[in-house]
C-alpha cells in the first residue's frame, strides 16, 4: 500500500500554462489526505517559492532538489549548500563571460544579470522577480543552489570545473546546479524514516530532468504528459498534464493502492 505521495511543483502540481494548481488536482490531494496518506513536495525551488501551494496540507518540503528539507512544522531534517571553492570557479567564468545566475541563500534569491531567460522564468514561477546587482558577497555567505542560464554544452563546461557540484534541468533554458550529497531521493528517505514509511509505500509525480532519480527510486511512478521522453520510460504510469487533470487522473487510477 501507498503511504507517501511526493511532488514536483512546476509543471506537475502547477500549470505551466495557468500558473496555478488545478482544482482536481486540490481535490485529489484533499482525498489522499483524508485516507491518512502523507503528502511532500520535491521541487527545485526554494522555500520562498511555495506561496502556490498555499491551502494544501503537506507534510514535508524536499527544496532546492534536496539541499534543504523541512517538516510542515519548519523543522529543518536536511540541510546542504555550495562548497566556497566551487562559488570562487562559478565567479571566475562569469569574469570571462556573463549569464545569468540565480544565487539561492538564506534571504532569498539574488541575480548578477538578467535577460529575456530570466523573465521568461519568473512568468513561469512568479517568484524570480528578484533585480539584478553585486553577488560578490556570495563568496561569504551559504549559498544552496544555482540557476545558471547555459546550454547543455555550456552547462557540461562548468560542472567539470564545479568539482563539488552536480546539475539537472526542468526547463530547457537553465540548469540548477547543487552540492553532491543533498538529493530529492535523499529528502524521500529521510522523510521514510521521519514519518515511518518505506521505499515500497512510496509514489512520486514529476515532469523534468531533476525528477528522474526520484521517479525511479519509488515503488510507483507517475510521469506527466508533458515529462521527458527518458521520464515516461523509466515511469509506472504516464498520465495527462497538469491542465487536463493529470495528477487526479492518476491518483484515481491507483486509487486502491493507497492506505486506508
Amino acid at each position: 500500500m501507498i503511504k507517501a505521495v511526493f511532488f514536483d511543483i512546476d509543471g506537475t502540481l502547477v500549470s505551466f500554462k495557468t500558473h496555478q494548481i488545478p482544482d482536481s488536482t486540490r481535490q485529489a490531494l484533499q482525498e489522499l489526505k483524508k485516507k491518512g496518506v502523507y503528502l511532500f513536495v520535491a521541487t527545485g525551488r526554494g522555500k520562498d517559492g511555495l506561496q502556490v501551494l498555499d491551502g494544501i496540507d503537506f507534510d514535508g518540503y524536499i527544496t532546492l532538489n534536496g539541499q534543504y528539507c523541512f517538516t510542515k512544522e519548519k523543522e529543518v531534517i536536511y540541510s546542504n549548500t555550495i562548497p566556497p571553492e566551487d562559488i570562487d570557479v562559478l565567479l571566475g567564468e562569469l569574469k570571462k563571460k556573463i549569464f545569468p545566475c540565480g544565487f539561492t541563500i538564506a534571504q532569498g534569491k539574488v541575480y548578477n544579470y538578467r535577460d529575456e531567460r530570466v523573465e521568461e522564468l519568473h512568468r513561469i514561477t512568479k517568484n524570480d522577480g528578484q533585480p539584478a546587482g553585486d553577488v560578490s558577497h556570495v563568496r561569504e555567505v551559504p549559498v544552496y543552489q544555482i540557476q545558471a542560464f547555459v546550454s547543455p554544452e555550456e552547462e557540461s563546461e562548468l560542472m567539470a570545473k564545479m568539482k563539488h557540484c552536480t546539475s539537472a534541468r526542468w526547463y530547457p533554458t537553465f540548469c540548477d546546479i547543487s552540492p553532491i550529497g543533498g538529493t530529492k531521493v535523499l529528502g524521500m528517505d529521510l522523510f521514510a524514516k521521519r514519518f515511518g514509511f518505506s521505499q515500497a509505500e512510496m509514489m512520486a509525480f514529476g515532469d523534468g530532468g531533476n525528477d528522474l532519480a526520484m521517479l525511479k527510486h519509488a515503488s510507483i511512478s507517475i510521469a506527466m504528459g508533458n515529462g521527458t521522453e527518458e521520464l515516461k520510460k523509466c515511469a509506472s504510469f504516464v498520465t495527462e498534464d497538469a491542465d487536463h487533470h493529470g495528477v487526479a487522473d492518476a491518483i484515481r487510477h491507483y486509487g486502491d493502492q493507497f492506505a486506508q
